[in-house]
């Protein structure tokens, strides 16, 4: 089995900052991909940011030039860096991992409890 603990999130004004991060744990023989979620009260969740093994990064537009991602790959823990938050950043924040369990097996994804960000106006 994998656990995703995630730490971090909370209150703040907007224009503000806050981190998040998540430490992947357990029958991992390697990790594709770690990242972030999103959900809001009565949305989807969706893709905030990630980052692969080889350190390629994807951020949805929204999140552009406010958000870095980055990955501490000996620790198998991923850090969302979070600036200039506005009010409509206020979600669950979910960290995603994608596994390998062995050098030939099939992919599996793990979720995190999911971590609530609030942004006030």
């Amino acid at each position: 089995q994998v656990q995703v603990v995630e730490s971090g999130g909370g209150l703040v004004q907007a224009g503000g900052s806050l981190s998040v991060s998540c430490a992947a744990s357990g029958s991992i023989f390697s990790i594709n991909a770690m990242g972030w979620y999103r959900q809001a009260p009565g949305k989807q969740r969706d893709l905030v940011a990630i980052v692969t093994s080889g350190g390629n990064t994807n951020y949805a537009d929204s999140v552009k030039g406010r958000f870095t991602i980055s990955r501490d790959n000996a620790k198998n823990t991923v850090y969302l860096q979070m600036n200039s938050l506005k009010p409509e950043d206020t979600a669950v924040y979910y960290c995603y991992v994608n596994v390998k369990k062995d050098r030939v097996g099939r992919s599996y994804q793990y979720w995190g409890q999911g971590t609530q960000v609030t942004v006030s106006s």
